[in-house]
């Protein structure tokens, strides 16, 4: 354990990558909303006011696990560091930092839910749909969908280091055709009503549970493509 948690210190050691440029990407996000919600208040536009640079952070969790491995892995071979312990040490990196964003996530939302939306009925964090289940499970659902962008970024730099830009591509085409699919069942059984109803009715929750499947999934796959990754 004290192996994996030295993994996690090795990762945090580019502070910039993991906490500084996201939360410079979330500040700079929230100023240019309260800047638009301030002009249109200022305009006499009635409220309220939404918008989604709240999801600026969450996408560049992908790019962190990209990093992630491909920053940190050569080095980590080199201190005799096993994969097995990368691996579990890199995921609770992503853990703790997806924390901390949802946390931020959670308290902006509180601070909004106080002061009618910046004063101006303006809402950055707090959005009804991922509120309807209240503050813990808003904070569920930004910790999945972070940790979920994390993964999926940490998995593409996996088959990327194992088979090179040509398995990467194939891949990705794999999870498109996958996907296209799914959705040719959907409409061959002309369900469009029935999916669209299951998904609204899943929730914030239901959402953050399956996300957290689909991470299970992604990290299992990723553990196995990285025993045989070459540094």
């Amino acid at each position: 354990m004290s192996r994996t948690l030295n993994v996690v210190r090795l990762q945090l050691i580019n502070r910039q990558t993991y906490i500084w440029l996201p939360l410079i990407i979330l500040g700079g996000s929230l100023a240019i909303a309260l800047a638009i919600y301030g002009i249109l208040a200022g305009s006499g536009v009635p409220g309220p006011f939404y918008g989604g640079g709240a999801q600026a952070p969450l996408w560049y969790f992908l790019i962190v696990g990209v990093y992630a491995l491909t920053l940190s892995f050569p080095f980590s071979q080199a201190m005799s560091i096993t994969r097995r312990e990368f691996y579990l040490g890199t995921l609770l990196t992503a853990g703790l930092t997806s924390l901390i964003l949802a946390a931020i996530f959670v308290l902006g939302g509180l601070f909004e839910e106080a002061t009618g939306g910046w004063w101006m009925n303006g809402w950055f964090f707090r959005l009804d749909w991922i509120w309807a289940s209240g503050p813990a499970g808003a904070g569920l659902f930004y910790f999945a969908v972070a940790s979920l962008f994390f993964v999926v970024g940490f998995w593409t730099a996996t088959i990327y280091k194992r088979w090179g830009s040509l398995g990467l591509t194939i891949a990705l085409v794999g999870v498109a055709l996958l996907l296209v699919a799914v959705l040719f069942v959907v409409g061959l059984g002309n369900a469009w009503v029935t999916f669209f109803t299951w998904l609204a009715e899943l929730g914030p929750v239901g959402v953050a549970l399956w996300s957290l499947v689909l991470i299970a999934i992604l990290a299992g796959f990723s553990y196995l493509t990285l025993r045989r990754t070459i540094p």
